[in-house]
């Protein structure tokens, strides 16, 4: 008789990027900053925003929590246990929001 065990603790995956890419959690809410910069959530934004989670070795500027706006259309779309996740190269990141 087989016998399948169901492990019930939780996933902990993490994605660590190579050389000058960098993860980034996109934040989907509209935000205003505390300098009145008006960051929209709707699809037809150029631009998102979103928490960098992971940076490569090469990925020069830029730190796990900064804050940054990229295009929305740019880098790769990957679903990393049910959180939605963006890996893009540094170079593709526009700008470090600071608020």
């Amino acid at each position: 008789m087989n016998r399948v065990l169901e492990d019930t603790r939780p996933l902990r995956l993490t994605l660590e990027p190579l050389d000058d890419f960098v993860v980034v959690e996109p934040t989907d809410e509209e935000a205003e900053t505390r300098a009145g910069l008006i960051l929209p959530a709707s699809a037809e934004a150029q631009c998102r925003s979103g928490i960098v989670t992971a940076v490569g070795s090469a990925a020069d500027g830029v730190a796990p929590g900064d804050k940054v706006l990229f295009p929305s259309g740019g880098g790769y779309d990957v679903r990393l246990a049910g959180t939605a996740q963006k890996v893009l190269r540094r170079a593709e990141l526009i700008a470090r929001i600071h608020d």
